[in-house]
């Protein structure tokens, strides 16, 4: 049986798609089967993130309702055919997600892909909450900012408390993903230095992300920035975390900064 992995915030416009896609990518590099589930209902973007917009048909809500076989709504990635896709629906809203029928396509996702990301929208709503039901493992993105970082903790509380693993008594495994990083306006105090992260949140960081234009060019252009631009920072941040979630024990990368910045960091890098 494969992994249920999340990717949440609170806040939106973190990264969560792009990590998604991203993360996703690298793991199917990997030779990893694996499988994105975009939860957005009404608001998708996955699918123009990873270049698939015009060969959505069917999509998760069509399955749910039985309209299509999730075989049918499952789109196979053109540059990596280990990578799969189920889109989310433009033109319905998220009550149209059931419990029973996430549960039923996790649950068949679950028994073909080694890998299911489900690519949460933003916010504490019922998306949010289906996305993360039946997650093993959350990934929780977060810009260095007080906003952002106060939201990621509410979020940390609700896998704590609302998942299917914490009804049974179960610790889901949660990580930090700290996204858009920019080390030179941390050190002039514009934006929390990665410590001050750690330190509120107090869980194990699996990546760092740095501000890169090369990023919103992939997306731009309908590719994971690990395909697009495979030698940028941003893209060498997300194969490291693919690493890290298949086991591998992988320095942490530092952006360029100030070292004095980042003392005591890797007693908590996970």
């Amino acid at each position: 049986m494969g992994t249920v992995l999340v990717v949440t915030s609170g806040k939106g416009g973190v990264g969560k798609t792009t990590s998604t896609a991203a993360i996703g990518a690298a793991l199917a590099a990997t030779g990893d089967k694996v499988a994105v589930v975009d939860f957005d209902v009404g608001l998708r973007n996955l699918d123009l993130v990873l270049g698939a917009e015009r060969r959505v048909v069917f999509d998760f809500i069509n399955v749910i309702q039985g309209h299509a076989k999730l075989s049918q709504a499952l789109i196979r990635d053109k540059r990596l055919d280990k990578l799969h896709l189920l889109a989310a629906s433009q033109t319905r809203d998220k009550d149209a997600l059931t419990e029973e029928g996430v549960e039923e396509v996790i649950g068949a996702l679950r028994s073909s892909f080694d890998w299911v990301i489900c690519d949460s929208p933003a916010g504490i709503e019922r998306g949010a909450k289906l996305a993360m039901r039946h997650a093993e493992i959350a990934i929780i993105v977060t810009n260095p900012e007080v906003s952002s970082v106060r939201d990621s903790d509410r979020i940390i509380g609700i896998l704590d408390a609302r998942t299917a693993k914490a009804e049974r008594g179960e610790t889901i495994q949660k990580h930090i993903l700290i996204a858009r990083y920019d080390p030179a306006r941390a050190a002039r105090g514009e934006m929390m230095s990665i410590d001050d992260v750690l330190e509120i949140l107090s869980l194990p960081l699996i990546g760092i992300v740095p501000e890169s234009q090369s990023v919103l060019q992939a997306s731009n252009v309908g590719s994971p920035v690990t395909l697009a631009n495979p030698k940028s920072p941003a893209a060498h941040a997300y194969l490291d975390v693919a690493r890290r979630l298949k086991g591998e024990t992988v320095k942490m990368r530092i952006p360029t900064g100030k070292r004095k910045m980042f003392a005591g960091l890797f007693r908590r890098a996970a």
